[in-house]
């Protein structure tokens, strides 16, 4: 508890999923928070966190789940309402299935917007079935920035700083104080977390300019056994502009940020076959991305456990993380709420996530109000 009585709240992570949580934690007047990160908005050249490389839009990923589809359904609304302001444009759709699904049976058609079943003469050569809908996108150089200054408006503090261990981040927030987990793939070497369910999944993409590519299209988005993922996301852009992202691909497990060519020409030569419009000489490609999801088995981890404080590890010397935090060692709990492991659909979840990291919150904090 602060001086003002207020609770104390740090968000460790600066990621769309934390600057989400913080966003809607920083409504309540009863919550002093601060965003901990090692990597902050404004570093959108950084590898070492995935939101900047993101696609951020809504894709039909994965099968129905209902604590998931909450999460996206309150999602895609929020952006969808978002559409005025230029952060979020709507986007006619297409996706792309064998043959035999049961198009009218997919768990997202009372998601999104204008849902179809597509006919024979919108499947573009060599698909075999299709629906069509509106979807959401942002652009994360617009979005994360956004955000960061919706808080910094709010009075939320940022403070730059890189954390080794669960007790360091839990010391800031103090006793009696809420820690908010929202570390990504840095979950897992967390010292005191370390959650080895946590890991990466690599993604490479192609960011084009041309007027003519103004669908987002994929084929269905699976755990391709050769980690491709074929899709076209349109989105608005810091500048008024649309561009166009390409992708991509899905390797799970796999750490590598380097470019790769070979990964490029498949990226382009397979989204040109959904969208000949990307092969004409007139597309300017703007930039080549490579980025890690953090994702993590058995899916997101959003749930609340008790750390007591002072909190004592084997791996550092007694008195250092008090040094480091200037804790003192005080005595008390702190609440900690893991909020991580959204893998490719962290902007997706972001809105329903954050609504229910809250509810948690209060409900630990402020009883009467949850």
């Amino acid at each position: 508890m602060t001086a003002t009585g207020q609770t104390q709240v740090v968000v460790l992570g600066a990621g769309v999923i934390g600057l989400t949580v913080a966003h809607v934690l920083s409504k309540d007047a009863r919550y002093k928070i601060t965003v901990v990160a090692r990597d902050m908005p404004e570093d959108m050249d950084s590898q070492a966190f995935a939101s900047p490389w993101a696609g951020a839009n809504w894709s039909p990923m994965g099968v129905y789940n209902e604590r998931i589809y909450k999460w996206e359904k309150t999602t895609f609304d929020k952006l969808w309402d978002m559409i005025p302001s230029g952060l979020a444009i709507a986007s006619p759709s297409r996706v792309f299935y064998d043959a035999g699904k049961d198009l009218d049976a997919l768990w997202y058609k009372t998601l999104v917007r204008d849902f179809r079943v597509l006919d024979g003469s919108e499947l573009p050569v060599g698909t075999k079935a299709g629906v069509g809908f509106q979807t959401v996108s942002v652009c994360p150089q617009a979005y994360l920035p956004w955000l960061k200054s919706e808080l910094v408006a709010r009075g939320v503090a940022f403070v730059r700083k890189r954390v080794v261990t669960l007790g360091e981040a839990a010391a800031l927030a103090g006793p009696n104080g809420v820690l908010v987990n929202a570390t990504g793939l840095g979950a897992r070497s967390l010292i005191g977390l370390e959650d080895k369910d946590v890991y990466p999944i690599r993604g490479q993409t192609i960011v084009i300019d041309n007027p003519d590519v103004r669908e987002f299209m994929c084929t269905e988005l699976t755990s391709a056994e050769d980690g491709n993922a074929t899709y076209i996301i349109p989105r608005p852009a810091p500048d008024g502009k649309w561009t166009t992202i390409l992708g991509g691909k899905y390797q799970a497990g796999d750490w590598d940020t380097s470019f790769s060519a070979a990964d490029a020409r498949g990226i382009l030569a397979r989204c040109a076959a959904l969208c000949p419009a990307i092969a004409d000489p007139a597309t300017r490609v703007l930039r080549h991305n490579v980025g890690l999801r953090p994702a993590r088995r058995g899916g997101p981890r959003v749930e609340t456990e008790a750390l007591d404080l002072p909190w004592k590890t084997e791996w550092l010397t007694e008195g250092v993380e008090e040094a480091e935090t200037g804790s003192a060692g005080e005595a008390g709990t702190v609440l900690v709420v893991h909020t991580y492991g959204f893998g490719p659909a962290g902007y997706q979840m972001s809105w329903g996530a954050a609504e229910e990291v809250g509810s948690l919150v209060d409900s630990h904090v402020n009883p009467n109000k949850a």
